[in-house]
């Protein structure tokens, strides 16, 4: 896959995904890069410490978060995009249920889209990346953001996901959206329970059969807390850096993550010894 003027070569090594959040109400690092000022340094650092991509969101998606209005997204994504694309040449992805926002974060120098509903929000996101040409990441969730944690009921938890995933692949192909631009998310602390985060990571492999690049978001997750007793989400970093090295060891492809730094090392140690057998 190209993105920009970078090569992403699937299977050669793991991709990490950086997050900026433009939220004041995120669940780790909420308010702390609102301005387009303070997301720029960030962007940077990110960038700096070997990101491949930089993932920008306006929404914030944790348990409970409250839906802003599209104006409200646009006005928190677009400068930030464009600033940060005057910046540097950095791979950017958008992270947006609303192909309003997606278009608007295109023109504005982004190059893909991250959409957690696995475009079943906005029954426009499919036709607009299709005509954008754009690559687009599909999420497993159930739900919104407010109600999701009370929908975490499954017969068949694995075959339901892949269920899911294989279903809106389709939708996106049939949709005119090019097979090897789609990417693909089990949606880790979506609609699932502390168990069901763990029987996920423990059978990532089972979405390979998908045939698309397996994103992976764990980093500084709530089922990382359960585990330490950790309520700070900013001291999950070594227990984020475990389920990482998991996710690689089961054929994750891209490492969503805030800690970026420390990342690139475990994915570096991590590839050394899953992917050079």
């Amino acid at each position: 896959m190209l993105i920009r003027n970078y090569s992403f070569t699937w299977g050669d090594r793991t991709y990490i995904m950086g997050v900026l959040n433009t939220t004041p109400d995120s669940f780790s690092d909420g308010g702390e890069f609102d301005t387009v000022e303070k997301a720029v340094v960030q962007a940077r650092s990110l960038r700096d410490a070997g990101a491949d991509i930089l993932d920008i969101g306006g929404q914030s998606t944790r348990p409970q978060a409250a839906e802003i209005s599209l104006q409200a997204e646009l006005q928190r994504v677009i400068p930030v995009v464009q600033a940060v694309r005057q910046e540097m040449d950095l791979p950017i992805s958008v992270d947006t249920t609303r192909a309003a926002v997606a278009s608007a974060a295109i023109a504005a120098g982004a190059d893909m889209i991250n959409d957690i509903s696995g475009a079943t929000y906005d029954p426009a996101m499919l036709p607009t990346v299709a005509k954008l040409g754009v690559p687009i990441i599909l999420m497993h969730i159930r739900g919104t953001p407010q109600t999701m944690q009370q929908l975490t009921h499954y017969q068949d938890l694995i075959g339901e996901l892949v269920a899911f995933l294989q279903e809106r692949i389709e939708a996106a192909v049939n949709t005119g959206i090019q097979r090897d631009l789609i990417a693909i998310d089990p949606g880790i602390g979506f609609a699932k329970t502390y168990a069901q985060n763990i029987e996920i990571l423990q059978h990532l492999s089972a979405f390979q059969s998908l045939n698309c690049p397996l994103l992976v978001g764990v980093s500084r997750k709530s089922f990382i807390g359960h585990i330490l007793d950790q309520p700070d989400p900013k001291q999950r970093v070594w227990g984020t850096a475990a389920a990482c090295c998991a996710a690689i060891a089961h054929g994750a492809d891209i490492l969503r993550v805030h800690d970026v730094r420390e990342m690139h090392d475990v994915c570096r140690v991590a590839d050394a010894i899953w992917r050079s057998r």
